[in-house]
């Protein structure tokens, strides 16, 4: 029987909350839907705070209320997870309100939400490419904000994502024989991460590849790849003397090298 009166109970206060909130809606009382929305916002009610505030944006534009309103829309669309949608509130409040204080903080979740939204290194990273962007763009525009130092360190994981994907993809023209691609792609790694802690492997694959590659190549092409692939093992072995990777290619570098000295006859 309690059960019952509670439920009851319950359901009569839930109704009677629906009922008033509908009538807050349709009235013109602008300053107690603002009110209410901001309160609905403490207490984590971000649908209903979106509601309001889409209601009362035109009638506070240009406004002290109108600049809360915009931020913490994209502070709802944030906390709902909406990172896109998010993003562009930001954007649209630093753009309305470029010299306000809260600007930066805006710019700054503005690239937040990619780097939210940026996926797992095997799948596109547009996403990720557009926070590196944007968190740029934050750095330079505000070079001595407190958030630079964590824009920097998402910026740094960002990076290393990008660089392990295309690291990944290098080794796979490699592993799938497209030993033309493979070489250009170990280059063009080196050169787009000159600090890589892949250097060594990245030598490694490229003394393999280019012995594949010799071998597969037509008779006047051969010499030109096995001096290659013997140029990268000779760097190996001068910048890595104890590389855990030079007893791995004595097999390749013997057929290098046998290869060559009968080119040489």
């Amino acid at each position: 029987m309690r059960k019952i009166l509670f439920i009851l109970v319950f359901v009569f206060a839930a109704t009677l909350v629906s009922c008033s909130y509908s009538r807050l809606l349709k009235s013109t009382d602008h300053a107690a839907k603002y009110k209410y929305a901001l309160n609905c916002y403490e207490h984590h009610d971000y649908n209903r705070t979106l509601e309001l505030f889409d209601v009362l944006q035109s009638y506070y534009r240009g406004k002290a209320e109108g600049e809360e309103i915009a931020y913490l829309t994209g502070e709802c669309y944030f906390n709902l997870s909406e990172y896109m949608i998010a993003s562009q509130y930001y954007k649209r409040y630093a753009a309305t309100y470029p010299f306000a204080s809260r600007t930066p903080d805006a710019l700054f979740k503005s690239a937040y939400c990619y780097y939210k939204i940026s996926p797992n290194q095997s799948l596109d990273q547009k996403y990720t490419h557009q926070a590196i962007s944007e968190f740029q763009q934050f750095i330079d525009a505000y070079p001595s904000n407190k958030l630079v130092e964590r824009a920097n360190g998402i910026m740094d994981t960002l990076r290393m994502k990008l660089e392990e994907k295309d690291f990944a993809t290098c080794k796979l023209y490699y592993k799938t024989g497209e030993y033309l691609a493979a070489v250009t792609s170990f280059d063009t790694f080196l050169k787009d991460y000159p600090g890589t802690s892949h250097r060594e492997e990245i030598l490694y694959y490229t003394i393999l590849t280019y012995c594949h590659y010799a071998l597969e190549s037509v008779e006047e092409k051969q010499k030109e790849r096995f001096d290659l692939a013997l140029e990268k093992y000779n760097t190996l072995i001068y910048v890595y003397p104890e590389s855990q990777y030079t007893a791995e290619l004595d097999e390749a570098i013997a057929i290098t090298r046998e290869k060559l000295t009968k080119k040489k006859k």
